[in-house]
């Protein structure tokens, strides 16, 4: 069995709930039954494998299948894990025909499970942990990676304003307010003194980059962030809007071609695998949205690092606090130290001293 092949067995798919993810199934079966339109029990809930912010769950039932997400139980940081903004983001982009999920419905009321949640359609589909393709024809590899890259780029041409979304980000410039953010999270769960990073943390607000326009951004543009048909090569769902927000597209952007510098993607011979190369990707998408040039990438690269490693650090002080959704997140956080260290080199080329 390859390696590719283990990564998407042991990622993909379901388990039975973990017992500090249960949820009172009667109550939620009585909620769907007043909230959800077509719904019919009996219910079946099961968990899935991948994903350690949100807790996410099957719900079967003999008609159908949904997919829930909801907040963690327990401290959690200030405006992590908002629910109610995947909701709504995922319910504007539906209605504009974007590939997501259908939204059925959302629950702020703590007291139905516990915690925030909302309920969306299960999208059958193809979902690839190992962004090399290992277990895809040759044939299909290219076409899969263009269909990703011009989705990212359809998202990005949308008006907020006009799609409903003008209220779902600050005004001001999106890198200078999320390079704060992640500093405060960092902070708040700080399990560890990391040189690097207190220097990004200095460094990164004295040299953000001019915004020229702003867009709906994903913010985790990943290709397993992704629904695939289940035999066509096309994108069907974008999952995961947790960190989605209105910003600098160029942030979705430069964290696309991050990846081909990254463990999954680096060093593979693209021609051989019939993978698009770096500078390939670019061009996709800058046709697509009528950007003339790719802007210098070490800024940019060093602050998609650090979010990561502040990403990383906050699911580090989870499972300090007892609320880390994946029992795959103590291996995340061992990435911490190195990802701040590689962000610090990029900060470097960028012109820090």
């Amino acid at each position: 069995m390859t390696e590719g092949v283990r990564k998407d067995d042991e990622y993909s798919g379901t388990k039975p709930v973990e017992e500090r993810h249960r949820v009172d199934e009667a109550r939620l079966d009585g909620w769907m039954r007043d909230n959800v339109e077509g719904y019919q029990g009996p219910l079946t809930v099961l968990q899935f494998k991948g994903g350690q912010s949100n807790p996410t769950y099957r719900l079967n039932t003999p008609a159908r299948s949904y997919v829930m997400r909801r907040k963690p139980f327990g401290k959690l940081l200030p405006s992590a894990h908002a629910v109610d903004r995947e909701f709504k983001v995922i319910a504007a982009l539906g209605k504009q025909g974007f590939p997501v999920a259908k939204a059925f419905a959302l629950c702020m009321d703590d007291a139905v499970l516990g915690s925030a949640f909302y309920v969306m359609s299960h999208e059958d589909g193809r979902i690839f942990w190992d962004p090399a393709l290992p277990n895809v024809a040759r044939d299909q590899r290219r076409a899969i990676f263009t269909s990703k890259i011009e989705t990212l780029a359809k998202l990005h041409m949308y008006e907020p304003d006009a799609i409903g979304l003008g209220d779902f980000g600050k005004a001001g410039n999106y890198f200078a307010r999320q390079v704060d953010r992640w500093t405060k999270q960092y902070k708040a769960s700080e399990t560890q003194s990391i040189p690097e990073m207190d220097r990004l943390m200095e460094w990164l607000p004295t040299s953000v980059p001019q915004q020229e326009r702003v867009s709906v951004v994903h913010g985790d543009y990943r290709i397993d962030n992704m629904v695939f048909h289940g035999t066509e090569p096309r994108v069907q769902a974008v999952l995961d809007w947790e960190l989605s927000t209105l910003g600098d597209p160029m942030a979705d952007f430069t964290y696309l071609l991050m990846q081909w510098t990254m463990p999954g993607l680096a060093g593979l011979d693209f021609k051989a695998l019939d993978i698009p190369t770096m500078d390939e990707a670019a061009q996709i998408y800058c046709k697509m949205t009528g950007r003339k040039e790719v802007p210098e990438l070490s800024w940019y690269y060093s602050y998609n690092l650090f979010r990561l490693a502040g990403i990383l650090q906050g699911i580090a002080g989870r499972i300090r606090d007892g609320t880390a959704a994946s029992d795959k997140a103590k291996e995340s956080v061992k990435r911490t130290v190195p990802l701040a260290q590689a962000s610090w080199q990029y900060a470097l080329k960028a012109g820090a001293k």
